[in-house]
C-alpha cells in the first residue's frame, strides 16, 4: 500500500513513518512540500503521488494560542482537512485524520465512547471538530482517530518539559484536577497502522491503557520516579494554574470499540512511558 503523510516533521509523524515503512511505501511530505490549507497544492500532490490512503498528521495544535490565533486555528484544523476530504474523494481514496479528546466538553463521569456527543469548550477544539465534521460530510471511507496528551522522545511535550524542569527545579507544581490519558506516539503508531490495514472505517479512540484516567500530577509523578530524579512534584488546582484555553475537566476516552474492531490493546500508560524513556536515554 502506498501511504501519504502529511505533516511529515511532525512528532507523531517522526515515530509514525518507520512503523508504516515496515509493511508499506511511505510518502512523507512536510509542510514545505504540502500546505494542506491551499486546495491547488493538495490536489496536485495527490494527482502527482497517487496514494493508497492519505493519513493527516499536520495540524495546529497550540492550545493556548488559538485562543488568539482563531482563524489560522480553524484554516489548518479544519479547511485544512476539508481539503484534503475533498481530494480524497475525488481520488476515491480514505483519508486518515488524527483528532483530540477536546472536541468533548470534559463533563462527564465514565469515559467517552466513539457515539458520544461533542461540545469542545475551548477553540483548538472547536477547530478540531469542524476538521471531522467536513471528513464525516465529504468522504464516505475515512479513519478518524481521537487520542489525547501526546508525547514522544522528541519535539515539544510534556514528558520532555517535566523532564527539563526536573533538572532545573528542586519543586514542580502540577495540576492534579485534569483528568485523562496519556498516549505514547509510538502506541498510536501502532494502532495507525493496524487500522488502515484493516479497512474498517469509522471513528476510533486510541491512548495508553490507564483503567479510567490518571491526572497531570500523576503522570508527572510517574515520571520523576521512572527518570530517578529528586524533584519534588506538589498537585495544584486548574484554578492555581490560569490558561488562555479552558481544559475538559475529564477527557478520558474509551478504548472498547478500537480493541474490538482491531484486536489492539494498548499497553498501560506506565509501561509506555518506561519504554519511551528507555529509548530517550538510549538515543
Amino acid at each position: 500500500m502506498k501511504i501519504l503523510v502529511t505533516g511529515g516533521n511532525g512528532m507523531l509523524a517522526q515515530d509514525l513513518i518507520p512503523v508504516l515503512k515496515e509493511r508499506h511505501d511511505v510518502i512523507p511530505l512536510t509542510k514545505k512540500d504540502l500546505d494542506i490549507t491551499s486546495r491547488d497544492s493538495v490536489y496536485t500532490v495527490l494527482k502527482n503521488s497517487k496514494p493508497d490512503v492519505v493519513v493527516n498528521c499536520a495540524a495546529y495544535t497550540q492550545v493556548d494560542k488559538a485562543e488568539e490565533e482563531r482563524a489560522q486555528a480553524f484554516l489548518v484544523n479544519g479547511i485544512g482537512v476539508q481539503n484534503l476530504a475533498i481530494a480524497c474523494a475525488d481520488a476515491k481514496i480514505p483519508l486518515c485524520h488524527i483528532s483530540t479528546d477536546y472536541v468533548f466538553d470534559g463533563e462527564n463521569d465514565k469515559p467517552y465512547t466513539p457515539f458520544d456527543n461533542t461540545n469542545p469548550i475551548n477553540t483548538y477544539g472547536k477547530s478540531k471538530l469542524a476538521g471531522e465534521k467536513y471528513i464525516q460530510w465529504i468522504l464516505d471511507k475515512f479513519y478518524i482517530i481521537r487520542t489525547s496528551w501526546l508525547y514522544s522522545i522528541r519535539g515539544n511535550n510534556f514528558v520532555l518539559t517535566i523532564l527539563r524542569l526536573s533538572k532545573e527545579k528542586p519543586v514542580i507544581r502540577i495540576i492534579n484536577d485534569q483528568i485523562g490519558a496519556p498516549t505514547s506516539t509510538m502506541q498510536l503508531s501502532e494502532g495507525i497502522r493496524k487500522l488502515i490495514e484493516s479497512s474498517a472505517y469509522g471513528i476510533y479512540h486510541l491512548t495508553d491503557e490507564t483503567d479510567g484516567g490518571i491526572s497531570w500530577f500523576d503522570f508527572a509523578k510517574e515520571i520523576v520516579r521512572v527518570s530517578g530524579l529528586k524533584t519534588e512534584v506538589i498537585p495544584v488546582t486548574t484554578d492555581e494554574f490560569p490558561r488562555p484555553a479552558k481544559r475538559p475537566k475529564y477527557s478520558v476516552l474509551d478504548l472498547e470499540i478500537t480493541r474490538l474492531t482491531l484486536g489492539f490493546k494498548p499497553v498501560h500508560w506506565k509501561v509506555a512511558l518506561g519504554n519511551s524513556l528507555y529509548h530517550l536515554i538510549k538515543s
